[in-house]
């Protein structure tokens, strides 16, 4: 198991880096280069040059990659020249609002989605199990943007019982205090997410359901219920588990939407706005960022499937 993990890491680093590299080149091959993307179409030969030399801009890109990077390992992200703050600091004010969101979108999901997938195994091919099914898919089909503004429409717009806006100010605390607000958001994200893992609930319930060990349980004297919780459910957990860490990326990219259609300030919303404005160093850094959640999201999701499956043994 270590000499695995060491193996992991090291991709994982490997991952990142050329994950950030790619990133990094993509800016530098805009159309007149960071500086006239920055600097916009209105500014001089001159102040384009000006602007290159000092932010290095006129070195090889070989060479500002390994400057870049030699600043990252020292704490330094770059510099908003748009929100005039330093990336690390806008990161560090936005990434714990955009994990609020994301942790209590996933903590409904699987409250919801658990009971709803042993639910269908347990009545599989009955109208139930096909409604859902039907719901299931439609939810699954949906863009995360379409889902909001019908959340909107209906329970804001049209019966006025939650607030059309997420939070706007103030820290994870007061964020969580404005419940009103924070519910329209997180049911966006909640929905599309009990539409994946619902699915992958009921067909490793099925399956589980139809091995050996349930048939003995049961032969023995257990009762459903508890065949399910001690026996089904832990083995049929174990997909949910490495799915948790594998649909990190899409749950970021979910979060981006929702946070932009409910003007919500976290790092999506963030992104979205500073790509908009051309800000690449606030671009490079959340990159950055989200490229390394999902590689630790991919390696914690291995190390849960080892943890919680005795089975599993790597060499």
């Amino acid at each position: 198991m270590t000499g695995y993990l060491i193996r992991r890491i090291l991709q994982s680093v490997l991952v990142v880096v050329l994950a950030s590299f790619v990133t990094f080149l993509l800016t530098d091959l805009l159309p007149g280069g960071p500086a006239r993307a920055i600097l916009g179409p209105r500014a001089t030969e001159q102040q384009i040059q000006e602007f290159s030399h000092a932010n290095g801009y006129d070195r090889p890109i070989p060479v500002q990659y390994g400057i870049w990077i030699n600043n990252i390992l020292h704490g330094d992200l770059g510099y908003s020249v748009k929100l005039n703050q330093s990336v690390g600091a806008l990161i560090a004010d936005r990434l714990p609002k955009t994990m609020v969101l994301m942790v209590i979108s996933i903590a409904v999901a699987l409250v919801v989605a658990v009971p709803l997938g042993i639910y269908q195994a347990r009545r599989r091919d009955t109208l139930g199990d096909y409604a859902v099914t039907s719901l299931s898919f439609l939810l699954y089909a949906m863009p995360g943007f379409l889902v909001a503004l019908l959340l909107v429409l209906v329970f804001s717009t049209g019966l006025g019982w939650f607030s059309p806006t997420a939070p706007q100010t103030g820290d994870v605390g007061q964020i969580l205090a404005q419940g009103n607000a924070l519910v329209l958001p997180v049911a966006t994200l909640a929905l599309i997410t009990i539409a994946t893992f619902s699915r992958y609930v009921r067909s490793s319930v099925m399956e589980n359901l139809t091995q050996e060990y349930v048939r003995t349980a049961l032969a023995n004297g257990a009762g459903d219920g508890r065949v399910m919780v001690v026996h089904v459910l832990r083995n049929a957990m174990i997909p949910i588990a490495t799915l948790l860490g594998l649909s990190l990326p899409s749950l970021v990219a979910g979060a981006a939407i929702t946070e932009s259609v409910f003007n919500y300030p976290g790092m999506g919303y963030t992104f979205i706005g500073e790509a908009e404005v051309r800000d690449y160093p606030v671009v490079l850094g959340i990159a950055l960022v989200v490229s390394v959640a999902t590689v630790v999201g991919s390696l914690l999701a291995d190390i849960a499937y080892a943890t919680l499956d005795p089975r599993v043994k790597y060499g």
